[in-house]
This record gives C-alpha cells, structure tokens and sequence, in this order.
C-alpha cells in the first residue's frame, strides 16, 4: 500500500514514510492510494478475534512495510496499557449500545490512536536513526493521551499547545504534571483554532519544519486514523446486519475513520455526527453551509473547534479524489472563511452522514435522563453523541461512541447529577502533582522560538 497527499503533489510513499511525514509536504492530508475492501465472508472469519488481533488484520491491509512480527508486538504493547480486558467493550442501554473507548490511561478515546502512534514512532526512529519533535494542538483529550503515548520514550521530545483556561482541569492535570524532560506543555492564550492554526503554520514552514525535525501527533497523521479504523470495524463484527455508528466529533477525524471503515465493509448504514453549539459540520450535513463561525466556550470542550482538520481528507473523496479541487478549495476556504457545495454534492453526503446537536442544557439534561432510566453516566461529549443517537437511530441497531470517561468532566456531571462521578485512582495521583507548563501568546513565532530552545 503506498500513500499520496489530498492535494496530489506528493504520492507512493510508504506506510513509514507517511507516518514521520505527517502533513503532507504541499500542504494536504495523507491517505491511502486504494482502501481496502472487506468481504462479508471476511468479516465473519474476524468474529472471535481478540481486539488485538482484530487491529493486526486491519492494519496489515493499509501497512506493507513493517514487518508482520514488529507490527504485532507495537500492537500488543500498545494495548497493553488498557484496564478493560475487551479493550473497547460494547454495552447495551435500553435501545442505545454504547462503545466505551474510555479505558486507556488518560481515559479518553485518543488513548487508542496515540499509544500506537507513540509506540510506532519509537520502533521507526530506532530504526531509522533519527530524532523527532513532536508538535501538536489539543482541545483536551488529543494532548494528554499524546503526552503518555510519548513521554519517556526514546529519541524524541513532545510539545503540545492547548487553549489556557479553555480545557477541564483533569485534561490541564494530566497534560502539566508530566515530569519526563522530553514532554513540554505550551498554554496559548487564545481558542484551540488559534492554537491549531499556529500548528499548521509551524508545519507549512517546510525550512523550519525540516530543520526540527518535527512530526505530527494530531489527527492530521493518518496513522492514527488507521488505529480508529479498527473499533469501527470491531462494532461492525458485533452485528449481524448493518447499523448506525454516532460521533460526538469536532475535528473529524474520529467520524472520518468511520467513513473509511463504512467504505471497507458496506456494513455501516450511516454515520451519525454529532456536535455542540460549535456546529459548522452539523450545518455542512443538513444546510451545505461549512462557515466559520466564533468558537463558543461549552461544557463539552473537546469539541469546541470550528476549523474540522481532517475535513480536507472528506472533501477529496466527495469531489471524487480530484486533488486539484481540493487544493484550490483549501486555498479559497483559507481566503474566505467559506466552501459552498452543490446540490448534488450535498446530496451524496447524505449518503453517508446524519447530523444533529445539543445545546449545553440538552446536554445536561440528557446526562440527567440516562442516568435516571439506566443507572449510566455519561460524559458530557458522550452525552451529546447518546442525545443525537436517539434522535436519529430510526430502526437501526446504533452504537453510540462514547469518547472519555465521565470523571474528567466532574463540574459538568454535578450539573446535571448533583453529584461528581466517583474518580478513577489516574486521577485521584495526578492532584496532588505539581503543574508545569509555558505560557504564550497566539503568536507562530513566539512558538517557535520555544521550539527551537528545547528541541533535541
């Protein structure tokens, strides 16, 4: 399998080559020349596989350059770090199934992308003989489980900038009180997108970029879409007949390996995306209108984004895989704030999505009404996921993604309960830890400067 940018100037490059590239060289996203396709005959045989070995079978089909035996203890070490013995266990509430992606160690879904990029990129370096910098931006969850994914690991340092004051302070615990000398912790004073936006210019700084030798951890790293690939298909093995699959998503990434993953198996009728107030890809879904709009603060913070980083990788495929339409969109949505889609475009995102939201009392409420009728809590990004899931489910069997555990939202969960949800032993270590972390303002080259000063 070779791989290509949306914006076709780079193309056949390797698994590995893709990995340590991140963002592509010109500017697009990295995807796979073909996706694979898995028969109904296939999808049987993968029944009673463990996670693990589910996740091999996937993966072998998008990666061609790793040996098999490598491939498979990455994998394992990756997934040993997870307390549920299922990994990514599938539960039953009323007429609702919930995938709990919640049981890696920082208690977020990123968990499940991160420990496998943080152990692919070690195995690569090694072997490679080279050094990384690691540079990323994080509305919450994306950071902390990045920083575990990489902390203490040989050959390369991390710095992740997150909006100060606008993630929860578990998510602020569990990113600052990492002590490893190869973990850097930068609080922007700004939004995520200002922090996001700094990312993607440090990158597109090609001179800089190579000589920092930096690499990527957001979800602009199709690796970590290829590790979400696989609980799709895991939720897709569990039935016997094809089924919804509902996303609490912001930036894309997490419901566009659903749609690769509905590509590969036929067997997901639709997705459906769910999104807070911050609502520009539930207005591209139903309205055709993908705007940016102010980002407003929410009790769901990981969600609070109104640039969708992956959304580029949807668009090659919606404007089928014309990479030079993509490229002059990126440039005039970049100009203007704005992609206008036609009927028939928006016609065939149907095909594949279903959208809706929740404002920040529907979110509390809906919090409140599971917990009464099912004993179950939710996180209030789950909440808002399980309260569209229900809207839009019809008659399909649905599973509804549930993204981080409820104890690192306690202030939303008392909100609605009255009560906090019991903490995890995780969380109850880190509050007594001491904060590190560097504070700057929204400014590219202010990062830089940092950057420079502490990269290996």
């Amino acid at each position: 399998m070779k791989y290509k940018s949306t914006r076709g100037k780079v193309k056949g490059i390797s698994f590995s080559e893709s990995v340590i590239m991140g963002l592509a060289t010109d500017g697009g996203l990295i995807i796979p020349e073909s996706i694979p396709q898995i028969s109904e005959k296939q999808l049987f045989l993968w029944e009673k596989l463990t996670y693990e070995e589910l996740a091999f079978e996937v993966m072998k089909l998008f990666i061609d350059d790793i040996p098999e035996d490598y491939l498979r203890d990455i994998i394992a070490k990756s997934y040993a770090t997870f307390l549920h013995p299922e990994i990514v266990p599938i539960i039953k509430k009323d007429d609702l199934y919930i995938m709990e992606l919640f049981h890696g160690p920082t208690l977020a879904f990123k968990d499940i992308a991160l420990q496998f990029l943080g152990n692919l990129f070690e195995y690569l370096l090694e072997k490679r003989k080279q050094k990384m910098n690691i540079l990323g931006a994080t509305s919450g969850d994306t950071g902390s489980a990045a920083i575990y994914g990489v902390r203490g690991k040989k050959n390369m340092s991390i710095f992740i900038l997150y909006p100060y004051k606008r993630v929860s302070p578990i998510q602020e615990l569990q990113m600052t009180t990492v002590s490893d000398p190869n973990v850097f912790c930068i609080a922007i004073k700004g939004t995520f997108d200002d922090c996001q936006n700094i990312v993607k210019e440090i990158f597109n700084d090609l001179e800089f970029k190579e000589k920092n030798r930096l690499g990527a951890v957001n979800s602009i790293n199709w690796a970590r879409v290829l590790a979400q690939i696989v609980y799709y298909i895991w939720a897709v093995i569990k039935f016997k007949k094809p089924i919804r699959v509902c996303v609490p998503t912001g930036n894309f990434g997490n419901i566009f390996a659903g749609y690769v993953a509905k590509r590969m198996t036929g067997k997901i009728e639709r997705l459906i995306l769910a999104t807070n107030e911050n609502d520009i890809l539930y207005r591209f879904i139903n309205f055709g209108d993908y705007s940016l709009g102010e980002v407003i603060p929410t009790i769901s913070p990981s969600m609070d984004i109104q640039v969708a980083s992956n959304f580029e990788r949807y668009l090659y495929y919606l404007y089928n895989e014309d990479s030079e339409k993509v490229a002059e969109t990126m440039l005039r949505f970049k100009k203007t704030g704005k992609i206008s889609f036609s009927k028939g475009e928006i016609e065939k995102v149907r095909k594949d999505f279903l959208s809706g939201y929740a404002t920040q009392e529907e979110t509390l409420n809906i919090i409140k009404k599971f917990y009464q009728e099912t004993g179950y809590i939710l996180d209030p990004h789950t909440a808002v996921g399980v309260k569209v899931a229900l809207e839009l489910k019809e008659n399909f069997d649905t599973v509804s993604l549930a993204t981080a555990h409820p104890a690192k939202f306690p202030e939303a969960v008392k909100r609605a309960l009255g009560f906090e949800p019991e903490k995890p032993k995780a969380i109850k270590e880190l509050e007594s830890k001491e904060k590190r972390f560097t504070l700057l303002p929204p400014d590219t080259d202010a990062v830089k400067d940092f950057i420079e000063k502490h990269a290996i």
